[in-house]
């Protein structure tokens, strides 16, 4: 069998086994629904159970697509990010922009309370976190892998320090919760107009993320090569940036923050298909959507009281990415 063949393969179970989570997912939760009556809900046949309908596409259905989404969208950020930086222990988080976009959650969530403005807040200081990390990488006209790294380190650092201050003054009775609950990630509040809001940006994100598929592998390589080659890279390396950039901020203004998806999945995702990234980034969009679906269903399902989903996240990838850093010591061949 040729590479090409098994990966196509490979793919097609990928698709697979997303299919089989999102029925999964649709028939598990407190109220349980049985998967004929999910599968005649989407045929159109006569369903007896009432309810059924209300659960799955007023409730379920809208989690379930936000989840997948906000899954594929960190993975496939994770995997540009990764190559950008020719390292695979870096994710969306490398550049400040998940801690100054939580920040502006927290603010929101202090001073306003809507939840659309809190939306509009973290999004805007998602892409303020990420204009200072740039500017302070940006050394005479060049920047820097190293500085940008450093700059991201810096950024995160002070933005997590404006949220504990924000926590702090918050009112520990009410808007205290919030903001720690938000943080800690959950797709509990996610309606179908949060679908129609949130998802097409973060789609638009991987679609141009897939367009630059075969750039990078480019990339990767030293960057004397990548320019021979004929690579603007100071303007992929933008591109890459402000469009991972546009899905980490969505993300943390719909759902908070969502630990270890765009580090570890893309890491799986090399073990199963190799390094090529034409290959990596649908792989990355199946198993990261996939994953966020089950741990969303188990955040949900698994006691009365919904748990946060980075607690699910973290307590798997974590020691999951640990076992695969044991494996391979961190390269790119798992």
């Amino acid at each position: 069998m040729t590479g090409d063949s098994k990966n196509v393969m490979l793919q097609g179970l990928f698709a697979f086994m997303v299919i089989s989570a999102v029925v999964l997912s649709l028939c598990i939760g407190r109220y349980r629904i049985h998967v004929y009556d999910v599968l005649c809900l989407f045929s159109g046949l006569p369903v007896a159970d009432t309810m059924a309908a209300n659960v799955v596409f007023g409730l379920r259905l809208p989690r379930i697509i936000m989840a997948f989404t906000v899954g594929a969208g960190l993975s496939t950020a994770g995997v540009s990010l990764q190559a950008m930086f020719g390292n695979p222990l870096v994710s969306s988080h490398i550049l400040g922009v998940s801690a100054s976009a939580g920040f502006g959650a927290a603010l929101g969530i202090l001073l306003l309370g809507n939840f659309w403005m809190i939306q509009g807040i973290a999004v805007l200081f998602g892409f303020i976190g990420m204009g200072i990390a740039y500017g302070m990488g940006t050394h005479k006209g060049r920047t820097g892998i190293l500085m940008l790294v450093l700059s991201g380190i810096i950024v995160a650092a002070v933005f997590e320090a404006l949220t504990s201050l924000v926590k702090y003054l918050a009112d520990p009775e009410e808007k205290l919760p919030a903001i720690t609950y938000w943080l800690m990630g959950s797709l509990s509040s996610v309606t179908i107009k949060d679908v129609f809001t949130g998802a097409p940006a973060i789609c638009a994100g991987m679609v141009i993320l897939w367009v630059l598929r075969w750039h990078l592998n480019v990339i990767s390589l030293q960057e004397d090569e990548a320019i021979s080659l004929g690579l603007n890279l100071k303007r992929l390396r933008l591109i890459i940036i402000i469009t991972t950039t546009v899905i980490a901020a969505v993300t943390v203004s719909i759902c908070g923050i969502i630990s270890f998806v765009g580090l570890a999945v893309p890491h799986f995702a090399r073990m199963l298909v190799g390094n090529d990234n034409r290959q990596v980034i649908p792989a990355s969009i199946f198993l990261g959507g996939g994953f966020v679906v089950l741990m969303d269903t188990a955040a949900r399902s698994i006691s009365s009281a919904e748990i946060p989903l980075s607690i699910l996240t973290a307590s798997i990838g974590a020691p999951f990415f640990g076992m695969l850093l044991r494996r391979t010591g961190g390269s790119w061949h798992g």
